[in-house]
C-alpha cells in the first residue's frame, strides 16, 4: 500500500483485524524483515508497518532529518491513514523514534514495546564515531571514489557503525546518533516492555538497563543468545513476550 506523507511517497503494510499495532523498523531495515512477525501478530491485531523515509519503498527525506523529524513523520502518517495505535513496537532506531514520539506526546499508544532499542548515546560513543569519520575521510581522500567508499565502509564496519548502511542518509545518520532519548524516556508513563538480546553488540543489554531505569514501571526481558535483530534471532521468544504483554 502507498500514501503520500509530507510530500514523500510512503510504502506500508497493513494486515489483520483488531486493535491497531504500529511497528517501526530500525536503521537500514524495512517492513519486509517483519513479515513473519506481523503475520503471527495479525491473528489478533491489525498490524501496520511503514517503510520509514529513506528505506524500502519510501522516498528519502529532501534534507537531513533528526529523530524529531521522524517522530513527526510517524504522527503525520498515522493521521493520514486515520489510525490511533493501541500499541507501538519499535526496533533499534525505530525504538528511539518511538521513545521520542511517545515521550514528547507527538503520538500516543496504550502500550509500548522496545526491541533492542537504540537512543542511549554516550559522549564516548559519539566521540569515537567522530574520530572514525575524520580518520576515514583523511585516509581515503586521495583514493579513487570506488576505493575511497570501500575503505570507509570497512573502517565504519570495524567500529560497529551503521553510517554507510544507507549512504544516501549519511547526514541524517550523523544527526540521529548524537541524539540521546533518555530525557524523553523519563516522561513516558505508558506501560513499556523492553526486550534485549544478551549477544547484541549494536545495542547492548546495558542500554536496555539504562532505559528501564528512566521509564517508570517498565519491564526488561533478556533473551539468551539473541543478537541485534532479535525478532529474527529469537522469533518465538520475542513473539511470545510481545503478545503476552499486549494481552
Amino acid at each position: 500500500m502507498q500514501v503520500i506523507v509530507q510530500d514523500l511517497a510512503t510504502n506500508y503494510t497493513r494486515l489483520g483485524k483488531g486493535q491497531p499495532v504500529l511497528i517501526l523498523h530500525g536503521w537500514g531495515d524495512t517492513s519486509q524483515s517483519w513479515s513473519a512477525f506481523a503475520k503471527s501478530l495479525s491473528a489478533r491485531y491489525e498490524v501496520i508497518i511503514p517503510d520509514l523515509p529513506g528505506f524500502g519503498g519510501t522516498e528519502a527525506p529532501h534534507e537531513a532529518w533528526n529523530l524529531m523529524c521522524y517522530a513527526q513523520f510517524v504522527h503525520d502518517f498515522l493521521q493520514k491513514i486515520g489510525v490511533k495505535p493501541y500499541a507501538v513496537i519499535g526496533h533499534s532506531n525505530g525504538g528511539a523514534i518511538a521513545i521520542r514520539g511517545v515521550g514528547q506526546g507527538i503520538f500516543q499508544a496504550d502500550k509500548l514495546v522496545l526491541l533492542a532499542s537504540a537512543g542511549v548515546r554516550t559522549p564516548r560513543a559519539i566521540s569515537g564515531l567522530q574520530v572514525m569519520a575524520k580518520v576515514g575521510k583523511a585516509v581515503s581522500s586521495p583514493l579513487p571514489k570506488k576505493l575511497r567508499t570501500s575503505l570507509r565502509r570497512k573502517l565504519y564496519e570495524k567500529s560497529g557503525s551503521d553510517l554507510l548502511v544507507a549512504e544516501h542518509l549519511e547526514a541524517t545518520f550523523k544527526k540521529i546518533v548524537r541524539d540521546d532519548v533518555r530525557a524523553d524516556a523519563a516522561y513516558i508513563s505508558t506501560p513499556t516492555l523492553l526486550v534485549y538480546g544478551d549477544a547484541d553488540t549494536a545495542t547492548p543489554l546495558k542500554l536496555g538497563q539504562e532505559l528501564q531505569n528512566v521509564i517508570e514501571g517498565s519491564r526488561l526481558e533478556v533473551v539468551t543468545g539473541a543478537g541485534h535483530f532479535i525478532h529474527l534471532d529469537a522469533a518465538v521468544d520475542v513473539q511470545r513476550l510481545t503478545e503476552d504483554f499486549l494481552g
